[in-house]
């Protein structure tokens, strides 16, 4: 049975306030909770003008405060950049809040400019190739199973709370696939960003993976853009103000998402209108009928049951239109 999860950016459309924005997240956590999605995954993203969620785990605080019964958690986290001690306690802290509640998802990239990772590291020069081992000491510390020749096996992560969080690793890769299999922990795929390797990458993930305390088994889930709609014109129409944040993210413009009308006035050049075809390759854009088809045929592809689902688009009101047709076409409840 397919099963639908929302992961937000917390994206600031164009006229619009960080404050409306994050108090939308929480009403679109709330609303997607009762329509029967299973996980409401937060971003993390910095220097951008665009994105309101720099901190998740303040985030996940907040929405899973607010709803009862849905998973909560981020997507992901940009370990790099922090301590994995500091990670595993506050997702400990968040646990005991909220038991068997919430994710903790994995991610590797630098969160933006050189400039910008230095001031997240407080100047410190560090490698996206520790990676590896910075999610096995978070594992480590949550569990309290480091090896006895561990530097850090007397370290002892608090709270002692029952129950720990759900751990996932966030890829792109067969490189992310292989670091998740070989900790036994749960994997997403980005389709979002890379549309091209998810096969060879969940494949790889299965084949290696290594039961752990976190899971006995592979546990995937894929990550795409969709917008929903009455109607495939009207999802098309809706789709415009997507494809124009797309092109201003991936130039480094402001990225606070455009209404229809500023999209349509744009007139575009033909590397621009390739790069948005190419974009659509990252979405599922339709009615009902025809996205439950895609996402479908692509379950079947990715041997997956599991899709997070990401909609920026400017109009909130379309944004919660589309996930709850979503819903309607897949039966979540």
């Amino acid at each position: 049975m397919m099963q639908l999860s929302v992961l937000d950016q917390a994206p600031i459309s164009r006229g619009s306030s960080p404050e409306e924005t994050l108090q939308n997240t929480i009403k679109l956590a709330q609303i997607t909770e009762k329509l029967g999605y299973k996980r409401y995954w937060v971003a993390e993203h910095h220097n951008t003008s665009g994105l309101a969620s720099t901190s998740p785990e303040i985030l996940i605080g907040q929405i899973a405060a607010r709803t009862n019964k849905i998973r909560v958690g981020s997507g992901g986290v940009l370990l790099p950049q922090y301590s994995p001690l500091k990670v595993a306690e506050n997702f400990k802290m968040l646990e005991g809040f909220h038991p068997n509640r919430i994710d903790l998802g994995l991610g590797r990239s630098p969160g933006g400019s050189q400039a910008t990772r230095l001031a997240l590291t407080d100047g410190l020069k560090k490698s996206l190739s520790s990676f590896p081992r910075q999610v096995s000491e978070v594992q480590g510390f949550l569990h309290h199973s480091f090896p006895e020749d561990h530097p850090y096996r007397m370290v002892k992560a608090g709270p002692k709370v029952k129950s720990q969080p759900e751990m996932w690793v966030l890829g792109l890769s067969e490189r992310g696939a292989k670091n998740a299999a070989n900790l036994g922990i749960g994997f997403t795929y980005g389709h979002f960003i890379n549309p091209d390797n998810g096969e060879e990458a969940l494949s790889t993930y299965r084949e290696r993976f290594r039961p752990s305390l976190d899971s006995s088994k592979p546990k995937t889930n894929v990550c795409i853009f969709v917008i929903c709609a009455d109607t495939d014109r009207e999802a098309e129409e809706l789709a415009l103000s997507q494809d124009r944040w797309l092109l201003n993210v991936e130039k480094g413009r402001d990225t606070k998402v455009p209404s229809i009308e500023e999209a349509k006035s744009k007139q575009y050049n033909d590397e621009e209108l390739e790069k948005i075809k190419k974009n659509r390759k990252r979405a599922v854009i339709g009615s009902p009928d025809t996205v439950k088809s895609k996402l479908l045929e692509l379950s079947r592809r990715y041997n997956n049951e599991e899709f997070m689902v990401i909609t920026n688009i400017y109009d909130f009101e379309a944004k919660i239109h589309s996930y709850r047709l979503l819903a309607q076409a897949f039966h979540l409840k």
